[in-house]
């Protein structure tokens, strides 16, 4: 990439790697993601499974070291911060601790934001689509209310990510809140009173979802979250195969540069992000294997190498060149979605290789 534009990437994090008495109670004593990542075994001829951590091992977030262990790698690849998945069920907070402790502590000094992953827990991803073992509601204002009482303590953190001096939030089913422009006003409000200059509120969605309408400042484009290619798409002979393959244990199975370039044409006529104009972000993937957790029903992208996904990234950075400053955001999907096969955090097979793609890249953005 010639053009001197700095972008900024920001990591998605998940917090699932510490035992919790809700996961022993669902699936056993001591269960974290690692369990379904370690017992994950190949599929299909070249299936690269399982995948196994490198540096850091198999980690657990209630550990200060492998924190600041996270934030360092993080930082000498060239990414801002980390954007933790936050959950909130109607007052109910869960894999609250690891965040709660980066908060508390101050340590690591690494820049972060939140993005509350509001959906409905079941056990799909296992087996058991009818189980439910959260359920995600939305009680009214009252609970809005106290929803943000609990996020102003990050959104005040020096540490927290900032778009035009306002803390940024995600939300990743924004469509499922019920009179969602109402509650962001709601937010706002408070956010004003609390003495911030405001929220930059962005929403997951589609490449035609009009986020502006729904009271949000910017919208993130995936190729995960938009309508999934896998699922959509699908011509009547590909479901057949599908189906046949699945009886014979073997998941759906996609190119890596298909999806690349289906996500590149569905971002490429996005808005500039200039001053007032409204913002999309993308957010690339790396990698995606959710076949530890879901077996033959899993989906799998194959042909992803570090190269093919920094050739990836750098024309999404280049989506970004006419950007504000403030709004060159790129997200990065995901840091430790290890039973997904989509981390960025180094594994056996591929090292450091994909963050030292990320690394110079964003060097050669740099101004």
């Amino acid at each position: 990439m010639n053009e001197d534009v700095k972008i900024r990437a920001i990591a998605l994090y998940l917090p699932q790697f510490h035992p919790i008495p809700e996961n022993d109670e669902w699936w056993g004593k001591g269960f974290t993601e690692w369990t379904n990542t370690a017992k994950a075994k190949p599929l299909f001829r070249g299936h690269y499974q399982p995948h196994i951590p490198a540096d850091l091992g198999f980690y657990d977030l209630r550990v200060p070291e492998v924190r600041d262990s996270q934030a360092a790698l993080a930082r000498n690849a060239g990414i801002e911060g980390f954007c933790y998945y936050h959950y909130w069920f109607a007052g109910r907070r869960i894999l609250e601790r690891p965040f709660t402790e980066v908060l508390m502590s101050g340590k690591p000094d690494f820049p972060f934001c939140l993005c509350w992953a509001n959906e409905t827990w079941s056990g799909i991803w296992h087996g058991s689509p009818g189980k439910i073992l959260i359920e995600q509601t939305y009680p009214g204002e009252d609970d809005h209310k106290a929803h943000f009482k609990i996020l102003l303590e990050a959104f005040t953190d020096r540490r927290y990510i900032k778009v035009d001096g306002k803390p940024m939030f995600l939300i990743y089913k924004p469509q499922q809140i019920p009179n969602c422009r109402e509650t962001l006003s709601l937010w706002r409000t408070l956010a004003l009173r609390a003495g911030l200059s405001g929220l930059h509120i962005v929403g997951f969605g589609s490449s035609d979802w009009n986020s502006r309408d729904h009271g949000f400042d910017a919208k993130i484009v995936s190729p995960l979250v938009r309508e999934r290619p896998w699922v959509s798409r699908r011509s009547p002979v590909k479901w057949l195969k599908q189906t046949l393959n699945k009886r014979r244990g073997i998941p759906t199975i996609h190119q890596y540069t298909t999806i690349v370039d289906d996500h590149i044409a569905s971002i490429r006529n996005a808005p500039s992000n200039k001053n007032d104009d409204h913002a999309t972000y993308p957010c690339i993937v790396h990698a995606w294997d959710n076949t530890p957790r879901s077996g033959a029903n899993g989906v799998v992208l194959v042909g992803s190498t570090p190269t093919r996904f920094v050739e990836y990234m750098s024309q999404a950075a280049k989506l970004m060149r006419t950007a504000d400053s403030d709004r060159r955001i790129l997200f990065l999907k995901s840091w430790n979605e290890w039973a997904e096969g989509n981390h960025l955090e180094p594994d056996l097979k591929y090292g450091h290789a994909y963050l030292n793609g990320i690394r110079k890249l964003l060097q050669s953005t740099r101004t």
